[in-house]
């Protein structure tokens, strides 16, 4: 087998056309925009997670308004939500294709699945310790319990 050059492997992938390999494929970006509120609202229905991630969301962005925090604040309190659930969606994604891919236990599906779950769990964790930093000190400030 003969090694190739350093940039036909740098640029390799790019050569590739995925109408190739795909069933279907978008024809416009209105499609587009369809294909994915149609995730996002399979999401919704079939992954109860996500459920509680919207109702979690909805809360956090409500409590960040009582608290009338920055808008900086705002926007790290937005983009942490937004991580949480890009990482919910690929994660269901993954596991989507791993099922897709075979019928039978094998050890790296079960990785794939597990890291791919183990990234929603780090986005949820630094999502709590940001609105713990963000949200934390003017909530005890407006129940009175911190001056």
């Amino acid at each position: 087998m003969t090694k190739r050059p350093w940039w036909r492997a740098l640029t390799a992938t790019m050569e590739i056309d995925p109408d190739e390999h795909s069933h279907k494929v978008s024809s416009n970006r209105v499609d587009s925009l369809g294909y994915a509120i149609a995730g996002w609202l399979y999401m919704l229905r079939r992954q109860k997670n996500t459920r509680i991630q919207a109702v979690a969301s909805i809360a956090v962005l409500g409590l960040s308004l009582w608290l009338q925090i920055g808008f900086v604040e705002l926007a790290l309190i937005i983009l942490s939500i937004t991580i949480v659930w890009m990482a919910e969606f690929i994660n269901a994604a993954v596991e989507a294709a791993i099922n897709l891919s075979t019928k039978e236990f094998h050890p790296m599906a079960q990785v794939g699945k597990d890291v791919a779950s183990a990234a929603v769990l780090l986005g949820v964790v630094a999502s709590i310790v940001i609105g713990l930093l963000i949200l934390g000190p003017p909530l005890l400030m407006k129940l009175g319990i911190v001056r």
